[in-house]
């Protein structure tokens, strides 16, 4: 059975930083590009950034280049998001998703999705 689960998020003030985690089992996680999406209330998912089983990575989201770095640990079957810099504008629930080999930018692409964590940035 496949499980993803969030973790990181919080409360932030405006200009401070998180990192949010995400750990996947029961997959070949080396094998698997891990996308992170949020959704503000009453919107759809967005594409935030992903990262392929290449470590190749990609950021969808134009308004958080140069603010927020995806990466990944295949020992531990993990992939971060480090976020700085953080605006009123990124409060999201923030998901993490499993995608085979290379990355999407739609969320139906992907087949494994946590729950969410949420990161709440007060102005």
């Amino acid at each position: 059975q496949v499980q993803v689960v969030e973790s990181g998020g919080g409360l932030v003030q405006a200009g401070g930083s998180l990192r949010l985690s995400c750990t996947a089992s029961g997959l070949t996680f080396s094998r698997y590009a891990m996308g992170w999406f949020r959704q503000a209330p009453g919107k759809e998912h967005e594409a935030v950034s992903c990262i392929a089983y290449t470590g190749g990575s990609i950021i969808f989201k134009a308004s958080v280049k140069g603010r927020f770095t995806i990466s990944r640990d295949n020992a531990k079957n993990t992939v971060y998001l480090e976020m700085n810099s953080l605006k009123a504008e990124d409060t999201a629930m923030y998901y993490c998703a499993a995608r085979n080999n290379y990355c999407a930018a739609p969320w139906d692409q992907y087949g494994y999705r946590g729950q969410g964590t949420q990161v709440t940035v007060s102005s």
